[in-house]
């Protein structure tokens, strides 16, 4: 399909907000999918396309975290399978739904993850006490997770640094890297099948996908460098208008 110029460029603007605040405060993915709908692209190929442009964006911050110290992947390696087997079933899912029951469904999706972000503690920098063991973690909050991103995906990069801290005890720093690691192992193993579907629209998609790893560059520098600071209020102000937007004015 034939996206006009000006919308290109905003949609390539939102992908390097998205990335930037997706590094701090997590769901980037409840502005570019948000804005891809807006645009016009069907549901399918909406996620499609955010879900490719969104793992190669993560690919930019999961690295930096990496590459900085503050990511151990071994003690992941449980989580992050069960978590792909979840985004399998999760996209498998989700590419089985009548494109009209979806168009109807996303928006009331992103009104709760709003929602939930109105009404969720919020977690600082402290350590917790840990309250279950990683292998659980993995079976449970992982492998939800993982269903969940692989058939939707926004409000991912908020919900699991709070299941990392608040269930494992983990320092905020550590459980955004951690995040970052979860997320880009979901929405890569999406976007593969997506891809494989031929659902993505490769230009958009390559194009956001530069744009949010800058972002998310950035965005991870903040965090290692001056530590979580939230932007959810935009998040949520955004996402809430965008949802009323599909609903009633589609």
């Amino acid at each position: 399909m034939e996206i006009v110029t000006s919308t290109q460029i905003l949609l390539i603007g939102t992908a390097f907000f998205a990335g930037l605040i997706s590094s701090i405060a997590g769901a980037g993915g409840m502005l570019t999918l948000p804005a891809l709908l807006w645009a016009g692209l069907p549901p399918l190929n909406a996620l499609a396309t955010n879900k490719v442009q969104s793992s190669l964006g993560t690919l930019s911050s999961t690295w930096n975290f990496f590459h900085r110290g503050h990511l151990d992947i071994k003690p992941l390696r449980l989580s992050v399978a069960l978590a792909i087997v979840g985004s399998i079933a999760g996209t498998w899912s989700v590419q089985r739904l009548d494109s009209a029951v979806l168009t109807h469904l996303i928006p009331f999706l992103l009104l709760a993850i709003a929602l939930y972000f109105l009404v969720s503690p919020k977690i600082d920098a402290r350590y917790r006490q840990q309250k279950i063991s990683r292998r659980w973690f993995a079976c449970t909050a992982a492998l939800a997770m993982g269903f969940y991103g692989g058939f939707f995906g926004p409000g991912m990069g908020s919900i699991l640094p709070f299941l990392f801290v608040w269930l494992l005890g983990h320092d905020l720093i550590r459980a955004t890297a951690e995040t970052k690691l979860m997320i880009l192992a979901v929405n890569g193993t999406s976007a593969i099948i997506f891809a494989a579907a031929g659902l993505v629209l490769w230009p958009l998609a390559i194009a956001m996908s530069l744009a949010q790893a800058i972002g998310a560059r950035l965005g991870s520098n903040l965090v290692m460098e001056r530590g979580a600071v939230f932007v959810q209020p935009v998040i949520i102000g955004v996402t809430m208008v965008l949802s009323i937007k599909l609903l009633f004015f589609p």
